[in-house]
């Protein structure tokens, strides 16, 4: 009998698939579909409702200049904004949390396109609310390659009009498969960031951003060394 694939096993083999990252998300939304998982249903309600409330109109636009942020990492040393901004751009990630496949598989391709991204002098940071200990989880080909900060209760993703609610039906799948949220952030808010990407400029200014109300979608690769090289150039 052929054993059918779990939905763990179709994560590591997506995040090693050598294919544009919009491909990679969708197979994994194929993946879930075909296995039957509840969370498909009750991942497009959240999406319908952040959509209906129109979250994350009120987040930096191009041009704008980015808010800065002071933030550990996992050594626990304070990292700002500005601080990285010294030594060229920097690429902002904000990501639900180490439990999200779409995140792993978004940040895999980040990892994997480091050397791309540093030759145009620009870092790149995953801005999350999950404790060290948890962000700590993520293969370590991701986080040896880019600097994972922790955002204690989202409290940098809301000022700037970045944070979710999960909701009930989605707190209790994850509470089922033995996620409880409230461990991995220190606090029961159940509260993450939309997930969002901005390329922030030398100057702090942005220079190209993606805010997505459907967590199963990020900016391309492409689009961020897009946003590099002309920023490069201007």
């Amino acid at each position: 009998m052929t054993r059918t694939p779990s939905l763990a096993d179709a994560l590591a083999e997506i995040c090693a698939l050598d294919a544009p990252l919009w491909r990679r998300l969708a197979l994994y939304v194929e993946r879930q579909t075909e296995a039957g998982s509840p969370f498909v249903s009750a991942g497009q309600e959240l999406v319908d409702r952040l959509r209906a409330g129109e979250v994350g109109e009120a987040a930096p636009e191009v041009g704008d200049p980015m808010p800065d942020f002071l933030l550990p990492d996992r050594s626990g040393r304070l990292v700002s904004l500005g601080d990285l901004n010294r030594t060229g751009p920097v690429v902002v990630s904000f990501n639900r949390g180490h439990w999200c496949p779409f995140c792993r598989i978004e940040l895999t391709a980040l990892a994997e396109a480091h050397r791309d991204l540093a030759a145009l002098g620009a870092r790149v940071v995953s801005i999350m609310p999950d404790r060290q200990a948890f962000a700590g989880r993520l293969p370590a080909a991701v986080t040896g390659r880019l600097s994972v900060l922790t955002d204690v209760d989202c409290a940098y993703a809301l000022s700037l009009g970045l944070g979710m609610w999960l909701g009930e039906g989605l707190k209790g799948l994850m509470l089922g498969q033995g996620l409880d949220l409230a461990a991995v952030h220190g606090s029961d808010g159940w509260v993450v960031p939309v997930p969002a990407t901005f390329v922030v400029g030398p100057d702090g200014r942005v220079l190209a951003r993606r805010v997505e109300a459907d967590f199963r979608m990020r900016m391309e690769l492409s689009e961020i060394v897009a946003a590099l090289a002309a920023g490069r150039s201007a």
